[in-house]
């Protein structure tokens, strides 16, 4: 939401939303308080200092994915450039698929992102079941003013007589039944006197609405089940899409930003908010809901359905797989807060559906970690190169620098070595056209080192190279007059053999094959097989494991995974290469 040149936020139709308000002083006078705040108990509070107030309202079912961070920097995002304040709400109105574990998960996701809730003291934590008793009194007023009524179909037959997108609904038979029943019966409900799904409270709005989500429909139902906060005190609950305004309002929410496919929904949402306002329950300025395209990323499903397939069937080690688009996942993969802030910045706020390449995302983290990544050395497929001419006990204090482009970052320091470990690729007895690094014959330059002739290579009984043997030329070493004195175009890197660090490398790629994974119900068959690889490798010594992530030269950025090290071996992440090479793998 920022220029890159001039670092002043971009306009996008939420933000000119936002200026159109302020300009109209939308919002003079308005009172605040802490939730739940009703018509009232606002009498007598403050005015309120925050210009707007958005929400980040989560469910706690399971864990938080890119797709949610994308919501994470919108909403906390304005209220920073805007001078208001963003609540985290949890949206826990489904006992049955609500746990503490996922409230700690997002809690400390939304921290890692570099967001509070905070504001001079004041703490902006919320949860739906905050507001369980008062949720439930309007309720009973809505019977009471004719606008609710307990319905004693089963959801079968209240799926049935809905309609469909091209018929009108037909109403219930106990739709005009007396309000003083209906109040019974709903306390009656409450008493826990009815087993699930025996009766519903439902909204009384128009069942030939051509909008489908106003024909009646339920916002209370009997769930018997225990609640991660409220225990056993509760067995009917209310729907999410008539609580969901309410929550907004009871916590003076300026402006509710969901994804594109709550649309339909806001007819509803703006028709309990008036009826709660008319009948005094709720103050003016009533919240407003407006909508903004999700995050599709190719190679990507968010489903949390199909995300809980992955974990159970054990296509990966968990959420926080660093393969899965879970902020667990990406976390300990390697990626930053800022690349993700940054990606969401490029992707931009609008209202139309679209398709991200997966690229975008790398290319954000390349960009947020190459002025600052420390470099290093690294050796994922190792072949042994012998210096043949320098002595075996010589050993020759070799420096690069942390940062090529920051002095003050300073020097690392390594050994070189008669015996090194360079990359396979790196040799080729037979090379094509345009090779330029070791062969017979062929002069490179070791890296931060000498100069070096190739002389010939070692092969075991199947013919494979297992050790290159080179020269080195005395006068060229790196930083030294005679660096320059012979000209190469080959330029490899390499560690000492005797003090390079061994390393499992975990080399990651893309989950899934195909580009839209999430439409195909059989998305399990089109897991990608090379996702994960591990190999054994080296690292150069002295790097400071817990300084990452780091870019390797010529290989990508990595980073160290604290879980898979827990045993105390050494496992580095691969969180993406230097450059975008998917098509060239993959065609």
């Amino acid at each position: 939401m920022t220029d890159p040149v001039s670092g002043a936020p971009t306009s996008n139709f939420i933000r000119q939303i936002i200026d159109t308000d302020l300009k109209n002083n939308k919002f003079e006078g308005k009172r605040w308080q802490l939730p739940p705040a009703t018509l009232a108990s606002l009498q007598q509070a403050p005015v309120d200092t925050a210009r707007i107030r958005t929400r980040f309202p989560p469910e706690p079912n399971g864990f938080l994915h890119i797709g949610h961070a994308k919501s994470i920097w919108l909403n906390f995002g304005l209220a920073q450039q805007y001078g208001g304040i963003c609540h985290l709400r949890f949206d826990d109105t489904n006992p049955e698929k609500e746990e503490q574990t996922y409230v700690d998960a997002i809690i400390d996701a939304v921290h890692w992102l570099g967001y509070d809730w905070n504001t001079d003291g004041v703490s902006h934590l919320f949860f739906a079941s905050d507001y369980f008793e008062v949720m439930y009194g309007f309720a009973v007023e809505m019977i009471k003013a004719g606008h609710a009524y307990v319905d004693e179909q089963s959801p079968d037959e209240i799926r049935e007589t809905r309609g469909t997108l091209t018929s009108p609904g037909t109403n219930s038979p106990w739709r005009d039944r007396p309000v003083e029943e209906s109040l019974q019966k709903f306390q009656e409900m409450r008493e826990g006197k009815y087993p699930n799904g025996s009766l519903a409270l439902r909204a009384k709005v128009d069942m030939t609405s051509p909008n489908i989500n106003l024909r009646d429909p339920v916002i209370y139902r009997i769930r018997h089940a225990e609640h991660h906060r409220t225990g056993n005190d509760w067995c009917i609950y209310p729907m999410y899409s008539w609580a969901h305004p309410i929550e907004d309002a009871l916590e003076g929410i300026t402006h509710s930003i969901c994804t594109l496919e709550f649309e339909d929904q806001r007819p509803f949402y703006d028709w309990t908010l008036e009826v709660l306002a008319d009948l005094g329950c709720l103050a003016r300025p009533l919240p407003r809901q407006f909508e903004f395209a999700r995050m599709n990323l190719n190679h990507v499903i968010t489903s949390k359905r199909k995300l809980l397939k992955l974990v159970q069937d054990g296509r990966v080690s968990g959420w926080d797989d660093p393969r899965m688009p879970t902020l667990a996942g990406l976390r300990r993969r390697g990626y930053t807060p800022g690349s993700l802030k940054l990606f969401c910045e490029r992707t931009g706020v609008s209202k139309a559906n679209s398709r991200i390449d997966y690229s975008v995302l790398e290319q954000a983290l390349r960009d947020d970690l190459d002025p600052i990544a420390p470099r290093a050395v690294a050796i994922l497929d190792p072949l042994k190169l012998v210096i043949t001419n320098w002595p075996e006990d010589q050993t020759q204090l070799c420096t690069a620098p942390r940062h090529p482009h920051n002095k003050e970052a300073g020097q690392r320091e390594f050994m070189l070595t008669r015996e090194l470990w360079i990359e396979r690729d790196d040799f080729m007895e037979t090379p094509p056209k345009k090779y330029f690094r070791l062969f017979p014959g062929n002069l490179v330059r070791l890296k931060y080192g000498y100069i070096v002739r190739c002389t010939g290579c070692v092969k075991d009984e199947n013919g494979q190279v297992i050790e290159v043997h080179a020269e080195y030329l005395p006068d060229t070493r790196s930083g030294t007059p005679g660096s320059d004195s012979v000209k190469v175009r080959g330029n490899i890197t390499w560690v000492s053999a005797q003090h390079a660090i061994p390393v499992e490398f975990a080399l990651y790629d893309r989950l899934f094959l195909d580009e839209a994974p999430e439409r195909e119900e059989d998305f399990l068959a089109l897991l990608n097989p090379d996702s994960m690889q591990t190999v054994q490798g080296w690292l150069e010594p002295g790097v400071d494991l817990h300084a990452g992530p780091w870019q390797f030269e010529r290989l990508g950025y990595f980073a160290y995974d604290d879980v898979q090290s827990a045993d105390g071996s050494i496992v580095i992440n691969r969180i993406t290469t230097l450059k975008d090479n998917w098509a060239k793998r993959t065609n």
